[in-house]
């Protein structure tokens, strides 16, 4: 069943931002070109005013969004709308888009303040540019929330420039001149289109300006479900990914990589004769493995399948998910306090490692010359990529051009430009252009992943309130060397955190808790084991939320009270419990249900946005024991509902595309995909052996609601629902069984598939995929 909107119109936003008056600079440029001028004086967050003791976390006084914005407010100047001759505005979004249609929202914002038809507004993605320093990072749910002010403000200078250039022209008032789809009239009849003044409305020199923001009622196009801009390009093939490129002479080219992650190549016993085979043009030894470049792909796995290779040890040979877990389980803080006079409920929560590889794979196009290199990535830190490409290659960072791609997905990994970096040393070393792929077995087994962790809990309660909260999370380290690290030393004096390190900042910024728990901490552990680890989407919130709420679904059976009404009694403002109210009306919470049937309910708030999932799950036996050929079906979620509340939502239509994702996120996490480490590798080597959430086990049914604007400002929206989503599966499957769980994904104790050999590195290209089809 298609998923169902429900979008009201935007009402007013926070009296704070409307109509005020905010500054720019128009740029010395032929045609108008103007850039908004941010300091970083970013708006205090109200005090909370909670019923009942429980002070704000770090997160309530300054989350890891607006630490981000302080961080990109600098040079947020630096970012420059573009009016042409031709009647169209230009802008190059200094974010990556990897699916998520930010370039759909920022033109929407530009034409909103322009009073410009949206398709007149041409976006494309910046190349990486140095000088933007912390500004050209795509993270944390923030690309809408920082961009948000600087592009309309430089919109919203474009247009009063034209508007005065007119006056001017016509020698009449500004006040007598309206703009509608581009073109501005007088009250004399006098018109001109954008285009026709971008000349005359020019400026010679840059000078400080400034312009009036629209009102949030006076919105036609911010606030309506609008269709992505890419739309058409994307169902008729013409979109161009990285794979898509045509770089002259830039072949095909892959990696023949370790059996274990980090592992180092000894010796190539065949070289020679694997250069020999069909197509192969070249065999060199890399840092990360064995490059083969050829004419085909499809002669590159050959070549990869054909390589002898003499391995030295990797960096985790010796782990698997069992020694993995009791380094974690040794290395947990302890909780602190003792229950005295109170009751307590204890539980320890274990996660598996999870995959972040998109369906786009790893993949990357490099010409690297002795003086200069060119590289084409998607990439969401591509300043950082340019740094490390640039040392690796002993070049000056301007001599390496990088080119943004659009991605083909991200869940995190292309923070990292794992792949380019590659592709600049394999073209180095061979001197000719390389267009390379990560095999999917590749991505799986070398891959970025979410660390694996435990979560402990404890709760101490009496006389139906809740004295205290613990909870004590143990990771595997996650990799920050993705550039987010340089942004929270700079603005480290400005965090209300102190002085803790790179993950521990991320996790205080990033965690929070709704409920008035009294004395509540929530700390970070982290054990050094080097695996690929990367910060997936919502980073720690998935399980460190998903372990809150099971023990929520606890409290609420110890106080007798139902789920829903324990949790409303306990929000701490009328912002949550609205969303919860409207997920419990729409999904019918507490209708009566199968044995075997449960629903669940749960709710997550972060980067000052709020979302609510009601889930209802089948684990009847004769749906866990369902057959589906080479794949787990297990329990089933047979319904969806979620809400969520995004402040101001910009385009509701790609909110509740997001939210989607983010629904089908939970479900994979909570019941199906993690990777299997043995001897340090994952067992799984496809996407056939990851069980993200197939088509046999999305909800029949599913719904989304997209509140009116609570606020003048948007929220994060990016990853809203996964950690609401995860724990709504969880705590339905609690609710069902009888028993609450505590390990993830539900069916991780089962493996069923037959894993592929470890050498070579790659499977056989499949020849038979028509047998296969449903």
């Amino acid at each position: 069943m298609a998923p169902q909107r429900r979008s009201p119109a935007p009402g007013d936003g926070a009296p704070a931002l409307e109509r005020r008056r905010f500054l720019g600079y128009l740029l010395a440029a032929p045609t108008l070109a103007v850039a908004a001028r941010l300091g970083g004086d970013l708006a205090s967050p109200a005090p909370a005013d909670a019923a009942i003791p429980g002070l704000p976390g770090p997160a309530d006084i300054l989350d890891l969004g607006d630490a981000l914005s302080l961080a990109a407010a600098p040079t947020s100047g630096l970012i420059a709308i573009q009016v042409n001759r031709d009647d169209t505005v230009s802008f190059a979004v200094p974010r990556a888009e990897v699916g998520q249609g930010i370039t759909t929202t920022v033109a929407m914002l530009i034409a909103e303040e322009m009073d410009l038809p949206l398709s007149k507004v041409g976006v494309n993605l910046a190349d990486a540019r140095p000088e933007l320093v912390f500004n050209q990072l795509t993270g944390g749910s923030n690309s809408v929330r920082s961009l948000y002010t600087p592009v309309r403000t430089a919109a919203a200078i474009a247009r009063s420039r034209l508007l005065s250039t007119a006056a001017a022209l016509w020698k009449t008032d500004v006040s007598a001149l309206s703009v509608r789809d581009g073109v501005i009239r007088s009250r004399s009849g006098a018109t001109a289109t954008f285009g026709s003044l971008a000349g005359a409305a020019a400026s010679a020199r840059t000078e400080e300006t400034g312009a009036t923001l629209k009102r949030t009622s006076e919105f036609r196009i911010i606030g309506k479900p609008t269709g992505r801009i890419d739309a058409l390009d994307a169902v008729t093939g013409r979109k161009q990914f990285t794979m898509d490129l045509q770089v002259p002479d830039a072949k095909p080219t892959m990696i023949c990589r370790p059996p274990t992650i980090n592992g180092t190549v000894r010796s190539v016993r065949n070289s020679a004769e694997v250069k020999a085979m069909p197509g192969v043009t070249d065999v060199v030894t890399v840092s990360s493995g064995v490059a083969v470049r050829a004419e085909t792909f499809g002669q590159c796995i050959d070549a990869v399948r054909a390589l002898k290779v003499n391995w030295g040890p990797g960096t985790v040979d010796g782990e698997s998910d069992a020694t993995v877990e009791a380094k974690l389980r040794a290395a947990a803080l302890p909780l602190a306090v003792p229950p005295v006079l109170t009751q307590s409920i204890d539980a320890e929560f274990v996660f598996a490692f999870a995959s972040n590889s998109a369906l786009e794979t790893n993949c990357a196009i490099a010409d690297v010359r002795a003086d200069r290199a060119e590289i084409w990535s998607g990439l969401k830190s591509p300043i950082v990529a340019q740094e490390q490409i640039a040392t690796m290659l002993g070049l000056p960072i301007p001599a390496v051009k990088v080119h943004v791609v659009t991605g083909g997905g991200s869940f995190g990994r292309k923070l990292f430009g794992d792949a380019a970096l590659e592709a600049a040393e394999v073209s180095k070393k061979i001197g000719k252009p390389v267009k390379l792929m990560w095999h999917r077995a590749d991505d799986s087994r070398h891959g970025r992943t979410h660390p694996a962790c435990i979560s402990r809990v404890r709760v101490n309660h009496a006389l139906g309130n809740v004295v205290s909260y613990e909870q004590r999370h143990t990771s595997v380290t996650t990799d920050f060397g993705h550039g987010l690290g340089e942004i929270l030393t700079a603005v480290a004096a400005k965090l209300p955190v102190g002085d803790v390190g790179f993950s521990q900042t991320v996790f205080l910024l990033s965690t929070s808790m709704p409920y008035d728990f009294g004395v509540t901490t929530q700390l970070l552990n982290e054990v050094p084991l080097k695996f690929h680890t990367a910060s997936m989407r919502n980073v720690y919130s998935p399980n460190v939320v998903c372990a809150r709420e099971l023990i929520v679904d606890q409290l609420a059976a110890k106080m007798g009270q139902d789920p829903l009404a324990f949790r409303r009694g306990f929000l701490k403002d009328d912002r949550m419990r609205a969303v919860l109210d409207k997920v419990a009306e729409v999904g019918n919470w507490g209708r009566k249900m199968p044995a075997g049937t449960a629903q669940g309910i749960a709710l997550h708030h972060e980067y000052k946005s709020v979302s609510a999932v009601l889930m209802e799950i089948d684990c009847r036996p004769e749906t866990v024991n369902r057959k589906i050929r080479d794949a787990v079906a297990g329990p089933r979620i047979t319904k969806a509902v979620a809400v969520v509340d995004a402040g101001l939502p910009i385009n509701p239509a790609g909110l509740e595309a997001q939210t989607i994702g983010c629904v089908n996120d939970g479900i994979a996490m909570a019941l199906t995909s993690s990777l299997h480490v043995d001897k340090g590798l994952p067992l799984e080597a496809s996407w056939d052996n990851y069980f993200y959430t197939r088509q046999w086990n999305t909800p029949p049914e599913m719904e989304v609601v997209v509140m009116p604007a609570t606020t003048g400002e948007p929220g994060g929206a990016g990853e809203l629902a996964v950690a609401s989503s995860f724990a709504a599966a969880a705590c339905a499957y609690g609710r069902a069984m009888g028993k609450m769980p505590t390990r993830f994904p539900i069916n991780h104790g089962t493996l069923s598939f037959e894993p592929k050999p470890k050498v070579p590195p790659v499977p056989e290209s499949p020849v038979d995929g028509l047998s296969y089809t449903y």
